[in-house]
């Protein structure tokens, strides 16, 4: 018992010092990197008890190597979404995009869903692997909100499609663990979205009532507008992960609510009375062609994204490339760099800055967005270091076997936490599905209950965890400058994880029962 409470230790210490003391995720990762080496040493007996074979060495060097690895394809990620930041501010770009969306709705409530729900749905369900907050947080500051309101809405809005993100990846895994159809794990996961989504969308709007301007507050008319954003993305995802599979329910969802979306908004636009707005440029003719120049860098990664996860020759030729490495046998890495979303964000970045004719200002957004990588690479590392120690000492093993040992039949109930947890460690709902999914199998075995309501609650807590993962938190707060006050955001997506995941898990108790 003793020793399962040791491992928690780190957990518990990062949330303290992040959410209780206000330290930096750099800060905090550090001190919970040392805990967890520790604990793992004196209580888990690393690398002895489960390394045999691996001297203390290789361990370090194998685990430097998974965290340093996994830290570079993130930051492969957050630079070239900070140099398309960077660029759009010194070109004038966001200044054009923010005009037309107010030209769409002067409303900063309407402006929110836009982006907060379906721009970051969308990315995720097209390129997923954090470049939907990474890409929508600057966006939103773009539009008029401030760092911390932009980065929460959007860890919010976008966590409801992580299940399906990057075209489906997530359940890769768990068909490979479980035996289940890829069609038959999208059904159990996205029955739990498809009945509870509306959670985190609610939550974003009050986060964004809150960073309203005084005198812009929620209205009767704006959850009116947020019930019809739920209903036009949750009624497409719901249909297609029941009948079609995981690769398109959160961008099918997207596209189409989306779609749906600012079709009613144009139609009733002319009957509404005016909504106060965010300050924007002043109201000068829009020529279309500017507005492409401006949006040149999303279109470009849009259009990439799309045709690499759409067009299966490519894919399967992009995929084909892979660069991988291994440590002592026990520790390992892979990439494929030509399929990597940051591969496309930087085709994007350069391709914005042609059509932009942006000359100087290009080396000015690189070395802008350069510096500021310096204290995210220092969290990352941290966070990643201490996530794969947590995993190869068998801290994790040891936390979600003993809360499936106490919990018995009331498993379900916590076993979208067991999801939740396996992101907050790892940053990635894949890779909590990797951790967790026979784990929960095993567990409905002994339970003698289904195995597919468990599988499901899984990937939906790893979903939601995304919203509290530290090192996602780091990377989203890096695109917008919210770089020391990561603390700030993982206050306010908290409780929303805790809420949703438990009302998951009420879900799966009713549905095993």
């Amino acid at each position: 018992m003793l020793v399962t409470l040791l491992a928690l230790l780190p957990i518990a210490l990062i949330l303290v010092l992040m959410v209780v003391l206000h330290w930096s995720a750099a800060r905090a990762g550090l001190m919970g990197l040392a805990a967890t080496a520790l604990v793992a040493v004196l209580a888990y007996d690393f690398p002895a008890a489960l390394l045999p074979g691996v001297g203390t060495g290789a361990a370090v060097g194998g685990l430097a190597a998974e965290a340093g690895f996994t830290a570079v394809t993130i930051l492969w990620i957050i630079g070239p979404a900070l140099g398309i930041y960077e660029l759009q501010q010194r070109t004038g770009a966001n200044e054009v995009l923010r005009d037309a969306l107010g030209r769409l709705t002067p409303d900063p409530r309407l402006l929110a869903l836009l982006i907060a729900w379906f721009f970051a749905l969308f990315m995720e369900g097209a390129a997923g692997f954090g470049t939907s907050v990474a890409l929508a947080a600057p966006f939103l500051v773009s539009a008029g909100f401030a760092p911390i309101t932009a980065v929460v809405a959007a860890m919010l809005g976008h966590s409801v499609g992580v299940s399906f993100g990057a075209v489906g990846t997530p359940i890769v895994p768990q068909v490979a663990a479980t035996g289940l159809s890829a069609l038959e794990l999208a059904q159990a996961t996205g029955l739990y979205h498809s009945l509870l989504g509306w959670v985190p969308l609610v939550a974003a709007m009050l986060v964004v009532g809150r960073g309203l301007p005084e005198g812009v507050g929620l209205r009767a008319s704006t959850w009116l507008w947020t019930a019809g954003a739920g209903i036009a993305f949750l009624v497409p995802f719901a249909l297609l992960s029941q009948l079609v599979g995981p690769e398109l329910p959160t961008l099918g969802g997207a596209l189409f609510g989306a779609l749906g979306f600012v079709a009613v908004l144009l139609l009733v636009r002319r009957v509404q009375v005016p909504a106060p707005a965010l300050p924007v440029a002043e109201r000068v003719p829009l020529p279309p062609a500017a507005l492409l120049r401006a949006a040149a860098p999303y279109l470009v990664l849009v259009g990439l994204v799309l045709v690499t996860r759409l067009v299966p020759p490519l894919q399967e030729a992009l995929r084909a490339v892979e660069v991988g490495w291994e440590v002592a046998g026990e520790f390992r890495g892979s990439v494929q760099p030509l399929y990597h979303p940051g591969t496309m964000l930087l085709v994007g970045f350069v391709a914005g800055a042609g059509v932009q004719r942006a000359g100087r200002r290009v080396q000015d957004a690189f070395v802008a967005a350069t510096r500021r990588l310096a204290p995210v690479t220092v969290a990352l590392v941290a966070m990643l270091g201490l996530s794969r120690l947590m995993v190869h000492a068998g801290m994790i093993d040891a936390l979600a076997e003993a809360a499936a040992g106490g919990a018995g039949g009331a498993w379900p109930l916590l076993a979208p936490l067991v999801g939740a947890l396996g992101t907050f460690v790892t940053g990635s709902a894949t890779a909590s599905n990797i951790l967790f999914t026979d784990f929960q199998v095993a567990t409905a075995a002994a339970l003698g209950l289904p195995p597919a309501p468990l599988v499901g609650v899984q990937g939906f807590g790893a979903a939601i965890g995304n919203a509290v993962c530290p090192h996602n938190i780091v990377a989203a707060s890096a695109t917008v400058a919210l770089t020391g006050r990561e603390g700030e955001v993982l206050r306010r997506t908290l409780g929303v994880t805790l809420l949703y995941a438990l009302l998951g898990g009420g879900v799966a108790f009713v549905l095993v029962s």
